[in-house]
């Protein structure tokens, strides 16, 4: 996760001219809006359960006005169709079982309970309870995302992927043009390439990056 963060700057220097989806006016208001709205949630008299729905679905807001408010979904389809078609060796969809968003299931899980048990620390001690709940929950979500991976087939991992499957399939990505896929196509080569040479192999790669 730090690694996706740190990468930001080495593209805003190498690509002056690109705009990021956060830098958008309206992804901006409406990061502050979720972040406000999720502050009001916490703070209401709902159950625990109905708090990390509402927070959840409130939290994934902006990623959705970024990716519905541009080509960014479009381009996300093709990166999925091209890695997916890549690493099956047939033409698959838009939508990727190692997409990030499938972390939203996970997420849902381990904030409920790192948030429950957080509720009982004394009052002095639940805001840095809540913060290592939340620090907690973001560590235990990732490696369920990696088990869910290798056991797709699994009844509990794939009721795991469903809220991210379906935020893929309704909001974060959209079918690409084949221009966008042949774009997509060029980077999944130089991917490969690299991660070739850096492996010392001039072959192709066994895996592609994840998505």
């Amino acid at each position: 996760m730090a690694e996706i963060f740190a990468l930001l700057p080495e593209v805003r220097r190498r690509l002056p001219a690109a705009q990021l989806p956060f830098q958008r006016p309206a992804v901006v208001a409406a990061m502050v809006g979720s972040a406000a709205a999720v502050r009001l949630v916490r703070g209401s008299r709902l159950s625990m359960a109905a708090q990390e729905i509402l927070a959840a679905a409130l939290a994934v807001g902006p990623a959705a006005v970024a990716m519905r408010g541009s080509n960014l979904a479009s381009y996300h389809g093709a990166e999925h169709i091209s890695i997916g078609t890549y690493e099956h060796g047939e033409k698959r969809a838009k939508e990727h079982e190692r997409c990030g968003s499938h972390l939203l299931g996970p997420l849902l899980l381990t904030s409920a309970v790192g948030n429950a048990l957080a509720t009982r620390a004394p009052s002095s001690l639940r805001p840095a309870a809540r913060a290592a709940a939340g620090v907690g929950a973001l560590a235990a979500s990732v490696e369920l995302f990696s088990w869910m991976v290798q056991n797709e087939k699994n009844p509990i991992a794939r009721a795991l992927a469903m809220p991210g499957h379906e935020l893929q399939h309704r909001f974060v990505t959209a079918e690409p043009t084949p221009e966008q896929l042949e774009v997509a196509n060029l980077a999944l080569d130089e991917c490969v390439r690299l991660e070739s040479a850096a492996n010392g192999d001039n072959g192709a790669a066994e895996e592609a990056p994840p998505t």
